[in-house]
């Protein structure tokens, strides 16, 4: 066996061992597009980067989820529970939030365009960089209170209220 053959061998065995690693640490996003989830219960649960666009997640409890980066776009988010969860760089946008628990959760750097929000808990919420329209953050400074347990920023900081 020549040099570049052992090179070769090793190399597919460093990729054999590498290989199931990489797929653990980075699992495959999960896919709740246009799904049926109403009163569903995933507390507590790693959902980064799941899409859940055009979903029905009406009653949905998401308390302390990990949602950074899932797609929630144009779902029913009618009395869903978000407390304490992580949407940080979450596609939240065409969303009507009612009744709907934000309390303690962090919504950095998450888009939220063309979403309303009535009758929504957001003590403690934390939307640091995230993307609204001004009608948006007029309506949320209205009510915005309390700082963020994780964050330790402030929701009218975060808003930008004056």
């Amino acid at each position: 066996m020549n040099i570049v053959d052992k090179i070769i061998l090793v190399l597919a065995i460093a990729l054999i061992w590498v290989q199931p690693a990489i797929a653990l640490e980075y699992p495959l996003p999960l896919s709740y597009s246009n799904a049926q989830l109403r009163g569903k219960d995933f507390t507590g649960q790693v959902l980064q980067a799941a899409e859940f666009s055009n979903a029905n997640l009406e009653s949905v409890n998401f308390t302390d989820a990990d949602l950074r980066g899932a797609i929630l776009s144009a779902s029913n988010l009618t009395n869903t529970k978000l407390h304490r969860a992580n949407l940080a760089y979450a596609m939240i946008d065409q969303v009507e939030f009612q009744g709907t628990d934000l309390s303690d959760a962090v919504l950095t750097e998450a888009i939220l365009l063309r979403s309303s929000f009535q009758n929504v808990n957001i003590q403690g919420t934390d939307f640091t960089g995230a993307v609204l329209d001004r009608d948006q953050i007029r309506q949320l400074c209205k009510q915005a209170d309390g700082v963020n347990s994780k964050t330790n920023v402030a929701t009218r900081d975060s808003l930008g209220c004056p």
